[in-house]
């Protein structure tokens, strides 16, 4: 396996990342792999994307715009639209690298990343094969449903304070995550993965809560519908809301499957060896068949 450090523009702004190549001569079938809110590359991107191009895949994992070696302002600004521009336009880099083959291209997910992997992939006849790996699978209909109130004053925050950062060019954070207080994310295994397990120097434990004008009302469940490759979900009934992945399964009319793993949790999907080679195994198979 080598990897290639790359770099291309999305709205004039640099997108830096990490291509896994695998051993051989090319042309390769290649994925990119979408992460978690506010994850950089060293985190479970390149897990993946390294654990896939030793199953003979290409993989590009990338710092999206407003975060570790990229540009874009403001800083830990977690905009949807943003992470799906730079995964397109990360798709179109690897149809256009000299290494991969331009006819074999898919797209992995991990956590919120499934989401934006979806968006990515929706009507777009370049990613002919899809992973999706504890997908964050978000129904915003369902969660807005169940407190309208607090769901609509949390999108006014970000509306507020996207306005304060145009007026005054101030940022306005939270921690990314901490287990007291306001913070994007507050389970005590995301603190122990983001504080310690993946604390490296390319990450900053922080949200732009302007993000939240975008993130909380950011479907995933209405992209099924738009998805015409074959899609190979992976979950564990305790990770995130496996009610949610068996709906978004049940909504794509692809070729589709979703295979099961015992896991304690979410975040042990991210580092955890054991479950890591599980997931790898079975995405590999399935883009291997799928991008032939």
């Amino acid at each position: 396996m080598n990897k290639e450090r790359i770099e291309f523009h999305v709205a004039d702004e640099p997108i830096v990342g990490d291509l896994y190549l695998p051993s051989g001569t090319g042309p390769h079938a290649a994925v990119i792999v979408g992460g978690p809110m506010t994850s950089v590359k060293e985190q479970v991107t390149g897990v993946y994307a390294q654990a896939l191009a030793h199953r003979g895949l290409a993989a590009l994992a990338i710092d999206h715009r407003h975060y570790g070696q990229s540009g874009g302002k403001p800083r830990q600004y977690e905009n949807c639209h943003h992470k799906i521009q730079d995964l397109k336009a990360a798709v179109e880099f690897l149809a256009n690298h000299p290494g991969i083959d331009a006819n074999r291209l898919g797209a992995v997910g991990v956590c919120l990343g499934v989401g934006y992997v979806m968006w990515t992939s929706a009507d777009n006849p370049r990613v002919k094969a899809i992973g999706a790996v504890v997908g964050y699978y978000r129904d915003v209909a369902d969660m807005r449903s169940r407190d309208p109130a607090g769901f609509q004053a949390k999108v006014d925050q970000g509306i507020s304070a996207r306005e304060h950062y145009e007026k005054t060019g101030e940022v306005l954070t939270v921690p990314a995550v901490a287990t007291s207080g306001d913070a994007a994310m507050t389970t005590p295994e995301l603190l122990d993965y983001y504080g310690r397990r993946a604390a490296v120097p390319n990450y900053t434990n922080s949200f732009a809560l302007m993000s939240r004008e975008h993130f909380l009302p950011f479907d995933v469940q209405s992209a099924a519908p738009k998805i015409h490759a074959p899609v190979c979900m992976i979950h564990s009934e305790k990770a995130l809301s496996p009610h949610w992945a068996r709906k978004y399964h049940d909504t794509l009319s692809s070729p589709k499957a979703i295979h099961w793993l015992e896991s304690a949790g979410q975040v042990d999907f991210y580092d955890n060896e054991e479950l890591v080679n599980k997931a790898s195994d079975i995405l590999a198979k399935h883009l291997h068949a799928s991008l032939a």
